[in-house]
């Protein structure tokens, strides 16, 4: 797969790939299903040829997200094909909501903007086994830093262009690449070591203050959620390339619970081991906003493969280790504080309906955990929790492993309490009368704004 990066006239990206497939299964095959970018990602000029010869796609009838590549002729069994499909993704529209991108950067997240092959349907389908190894070729100008997935195996410049081959393996089958005029700072966490890219170089003392606040908080993640590795994963944290269609806007809801005004800086994941952050100008403060996003790969990108899908109280997860996070840089009151905003959201006296309110649903999600550790201790809280990761890494987990490992762990009817605490309306009378001193004195949630 190749990557292009043309800064003028206008931005765009051309993306060239091209696949070399055989297939394995016991039935010819009429079609190819395939996921082409999503709607993040305005793709233009698409073009697909089986063989060199020209096929269209067409929307498939299965999936209105999919489309479809008729064969001029079935596709034998253990016959091989070469397939190449080419488009440009371009820049959203002011008015629109897309990838955005300068002619100074630029970002592919994992996900998302490379095709992904649908296995064939029918009961014994199976396919989409990726190569143990291939190349993304990325070319930017030559004044551009570049952080892609995969293995850097060659580098080299000519006309005035930067030419880069990543190796892929199985575990990098999302590719991402981050890429622009950024100025490089290293930050040193401990034994974790961090690259730091911002428009505008940062002074050594701003530096030295962001390491130890991220120090904090990733150690206080490798504490509650386990280490993610037996050697610490290097860390890559980019200045976005624009604030407009750089953050998905996920996470946002979430970041109200550490008073963040609707609407501000944000940061996002976008591979397990780079983060996006839209400063909104304020350099300073890249740190602070990056570390929560930070837990998003402790618990994703491999470790969950349904972690965006989550439903409650599972959703908040992410959200209970970015404040363990912050309460590490902040000290126990700030726990105090998060907790009383997300009491604040929930009536005392729910009419019928109220656990439908999206807010009502993280903030009870978001106390859910609280009031688990409260129930089982600390040291039993963080070890179900490890445990329920290490046990499911790379398969996933719900609400049932949750209570699983919780049961193993302190011998209690954790299902019961789940039950009690989810299926009625509101929070327990005594959860909240041991937290009302933290109500009361939580400054009100800034006003949540419906996009």
């Amino acid at each position: 797969m190749a990557v292009r990066f043309e800064s003028t006239p206008e931005p765009v990206l051309h993306v060239d790939a091209e696949y070399q497939l055989k297939n394995t299964g016991t039935r010819p095959l009429a079609n190819l299903e395939l996921r082409l970018p999503a709607r993040r990602f305005h793709v233009a000029n698409l073009t697909a040829a089986w063989d060199a010869a020209g096929i269209a796609p067409v929307e498939s009838p299965h999936n209105p997200r999919n489309s479809l590549l008729q064969f001029p002729e079935p596709w034998a069994m253990n016959a091989r094909h070469t397939l190449r499909l080419a488009f440009e993704i371009r820049r959203a529209a002011p008015e629109e909501r897309g990838l955005g991108f300068t002619s100074s950067a630029f970002f592919l997240p994992e996900g998302g903007w490379s095709p992904e092959f649908v296995q064939p349907r029918g009961l014994f389908g199976i396919g989409g086994v990726p190569p143990q190894k291939w190349d993304l070729l990325v070319s930017v100008p030559e004044d551009f830093r570049v952080h892609a997935s995969g293995a850097r195996k060659k580098r080299s410049r000519k006309h005035g262009r930067l030419q880069l081959r990543f190796q892929q393996t199985p575990r990098d089958l999302y590719p991402f690449v981050v890429a622009g005029r950024y100025s490089e700072s290293a930050l040193i966490a401990g034994v974790r070591s961090m690259s730091l890219w911002t428009f505008t170089p940062l002074p050594k003392a701003s530096l030295a203050d962001m390491a130890s606040v991220l120090e904090r908080e990733l150690n206080a993640y490798d504490a509650a959620l386990g280490t993610q590795s037996k050697k610490p994963i290097p860390l890559w944290i980019v200045e976005c390339p624009q604030k407009e269609g750089c953050i998905s806007g996920r996470n946002a809801p979430f970041a109200r619970f550490f008073g963040e005004e609707a609407g501000a800086a944000n940061a996002e994941m976008i591979s397990l081991d780079t983060v996006l952050v839209d400063s909104s100008g304020d350099l300073s403060r890249i740190a602070a906003i990056a570390a929560p996003s930070l837990a998003a790969s402790w618990l994703g990108y491999g470790r969950n493969p349904g972690f965006y899908e989550q439903e409650p109280p599972l959703s908040a997860l992410p959200l209970f280790a970015a404040a363990l996070g912050r309460e590490a840089v902040q000290g126990p009151e700030a726990r105090s504080v998060m907790i009383g905003r997300a009491l604040a959201q929930i009536p005392a006296q729910p009419k019928p309906g109220a656990e439908q309110d999206p807010a009502v649903e993280r903030a009870k999600g978001f106390l859910f955990f609280y009031a688990l550790r409260d129930l089982c201790g600390e040291a039993a809280f963080r070890n179900a929790i490890r445990h329920m990761l290490s046990a499911r890494q790379g398969r996933g987990f719900n609400l049932d492993d949750l209570i699983a490992a919780f049961e193993q762990e302190t011998h209690q009817n954790i299902a019961e309490f789940v039950r009690l605490w989810m299926k009625h309306p509101g929070v327990p009378q005594e959860f909240r009368e041991r937290y009302a001193a933290a109500q009361q004195a939580a400054a009100p949630l800034p006003e949540e704004k419906t996009p």
